[in-house]
């Protein structure tokens, strides 16, 4: 039996583990990214592991986030990252040069190679042909330190592109209808590898496009061949060197096979508040925008913004609307300029802003209130864009270009006019002028590491108690996500502070939350908080668990958890814990007192963990997905404590 890609990436890579889906492997890293947001954290996590310098082959560090800059937190943070990176051996991406994802596949992905990055769309790589996982910060931290990377082995889906794309419609659309099908849930443990005879007309930004939004389905990652494709897009970037061919075999098996026609598709839609809630334009009617946003990690590329630039030559931006571009990478911004397209953006009246995340993470152009937003980003949650009632959409660039011009969600094929065909340069032109390389070891031993006052040491959880006594400090719903349980936005700034940001937890969902942890943690009880299904969807913050922890929160009892975000959990000694019925979700209530007994010798017995709700007179069972490793690592009260303690052992 031959090999689908998935597997030979895997394969090359084990280290521990059998390839048995659902079974718990470890690989080897190649490459690790961070960017700011997560990345200081991720590298106080690393300095606490006492290790003089990474041992990946590749580590960059980018600075891409919290790149607004209104106090000092964001500018102390970007000078630690800078000496960190010194210190250790790392790339540093300096603020301005462009977005992670965007700027590692033009200049540091290799077809072959295994990525983690501390941001949920690390998968773009997977464009390449890379195995590249989005993780928590500790995980990469970790993974910089030479340790195996721990996943649970995927199953895989093979999404089998046939036909061609017709006018008018691009790969946005295309994973736009692959979230229709699949959903934002119930695909925890599966990747998706690309195949077909489309592959042939899909660039690699395109590529890329279909990849980073994967992430929204919750997939482990995505995962396109490497082909002829893929080696022009090298030598685009004067990277031909990097280039290996890569493909499934002929005989390989797959858990599923899905077959899409692309001259089948039209241009679709993400309505608010979910990037799964999927309609074709031409059903939405003429709503009227407020804001156009172009740019992200998702549709930020040459391709993508020449081809804006020559929808609207010659026209002006519509009176009633803000029109914001935020090309990927200043690789990007400098090629548009020589070719005349960044010209044509700005005759329109497009507002240039910096390559950098910005609007996709709420830190810059909210919306007005009660505002329609159309936005090429890959995330619509409620309150993500800084403006609670805003209505955002997610929309190709063409479809977000019509709307520039009407002033209305416009199909975009009802212009009028013929869709833009975009000559791509054989070759780029590359400045890495603003990434500053790894010092040698003898020089970077002498760099002294600079902490502003924001700046604290990584918190580390105490083992876990034999019982938890615990009250309900908060229920919630279905698709929460790390937005609702950590706000991003303007509070990003305090990401290096956790007893300050975690003032902030639930903020979105319910403002009261962190009075009440407060109080009862103060009282001596635990914390415990109980969700619905795909409780931890979104983003890759492990904030979303570090701050929950410093509150003394020990469990999360939901109906299902998101990969990511279940791992973050385990990584800091919160039990993720799933209902084994439902109809025990819709009895309990918030404020009710919860006993979770002999926790340690039931884990060692692999049987179910029993909750006693002494308020409401209930006992029920709870299930676990936590092997061996991962029981121990949560008794030690996460991946930082067992570490300490077995490196302790070594030094005994």
């Amino acid at each position: 039996m031959g090999h689908n890609i998935t597997e030979k990436l895997l394969k090359s890579h084990l280290v521990a583990g059998e390839l048995i889906p659902g079974k718990e492997i470890a690989i080897r890293i190649d490459q690790t990214l961070t960017q700011d947001a997560t990345g200081t954290m991720a590298y106080l996590q690393f300095e606490a592991m006492g290790i003089p310098r990474v041992r990946t082959d590749l580590s960059v560090s980018y600075i891409d986030h919290n790149t607004i800059q209104i106090g000092f937190e964001n500018a102390d943070d970007h000078r630690y990252l800078k000496s960190v990176a010194q210190r250790f051996g790392i790339y540093l991406s300096r603020a301005g040069n462009g977005i992670c994802h965007q700027v590692h596949l033009e200049r540091f992905g290799r077809p072959g190679r295994t990525l983690i990055g501390s941001d949920s769309h690390t998968p773009t790589c997977g464009a390449l042909g890379m195995l590249a996982i989005g993780a928590g910060g500790l995980d990469v931290a970790l993974a910089m330190g030479g340790e195996a990377f721990h996943l649970s082995c995927p199953k895989v889906i093979r999404i089998d592109l046939r036909g061609a794309l017709k006018p008018w419609v691009s790969a946005k659309d295309i994973i736009l209808h692959v979230l229709s099908i699949f959903t934002s849930k119930g695909n925890v443990g599966y990747v998706f590898e690309y195949a077909g005879e489309a592959l042939d007309g899909l660039t690699v930004p395109e590529r890329a496009t279909i990849a980073n939004m994967g992430a929204e389905c919750g997939v482990t990652t995505s995962v396109f061949p490497s082909d002829e494709m893929t080696r022009r897009f090298l030598r685009s970037q004067g990277r031909e060197g990097d280039w290996m061919p890569l493909a499934s075999d002929e005989d390989a098996s797959y858990d599923r096979t899905v077959t899409i026609d692309l001259a089948g598709l039209e241009p679709l839609a993400a309505l608010p508040h979910s990037p799964d809630h999927v309609r074709p334009v031409r059903e939405i009617g003429p709503v009227r925008v407020h804001q156009v946003c172009i740019g992200s990690c998702t549709n930020s590329s040459y391709r993508d913004l020449a081809t804006v630039a020559e929808i609207l030559k010659g026209r002006k931006v519509h009176e009633d609307v803000s029109f914001i571009i935020a090309p990927g990478s200043r690789q990007v911004v400098e090629n548009l300029a020589a070719h005349g397209y960044l010209s044509k953006l700005l005759a329109t009246g497009a507002r240039l802003m910096e390559n950098a995340c910005g609007f996709c993470i709420g830190n810059s152009q909210s919306p007005p209130s009660g505002g329609v937003s159309l936005r090429t980003s890959n995330r619509n949650f409620y309150g993500r864009s800084g403006t609670k009632d805003a209505e955002v959409y997610l929309v190709s660039p063409e479809t977000a270009a019509a709307a520039v011009i009407t002033g209305r969600i416009t199909d975009p094929r009802t212009l009028g006019m013929d869709y833009p065909r975009i000559e791509i340069p054989e070759v780029f032109h590359v400045d890495d002028g603003m990434i500053i390389p790894p010092l040698p070891p003898s020089e970077a031993a002498r760099v002294e590491i600079v902490r502003g006052p924001n700046i604290g040491a990584p918190p580390v959880n105490t083992p876990l108690p034999r019982d938890i006594d615990g009250v309900v400090t908060i229920k919630v719903g279905d698709k929460i996500t790390t937005d609702h349980i950590i706000p991003a936005g303007e509070r990003m700034k305090y990401r290096s502070n956790i007893p300050l940001y975690s003032r902030f937890v639930f903020e979105l969902v319910d403002p009261g939350f962190y009075e009440r942890a407060v109080a009862v943690r103060n009282l001596g009880r635990l914390n415990i908080i109980v969700a619905g299904h795909s409780y931890g969807q979104g983003s890759s913050r492990e904030h979303a668990a570090i701050c929950p922890m410093h509150l003394g929160v020990r469990a999360v009892i939901a109906k299902s958890f998101e990969r990511i975000h279940a791992a973050n959990l385990i990584n800091f000694g919160i039990l993720p814990l799933t209902f084994l019925d439902e109809g025990d979700y819709e009895i309990i209530g918030a404020g009710d007192h919860l006993r979770i007994m002999d926790i340690p010798k039931r884990l060692a017995a692999g049987g179910n963990l029993v909750v006693e709700d002494t308020t409401r007179g209930k006992v029920f069972e709870v299930a676990y997905d936590l092997t061996e490793r991962q029981k121990a690592m949560i008794l030690s009260g996460g991946a930082l404590g067992m570490l300490k303690r077995r490196h302790r052992r070594g030094k005994a």
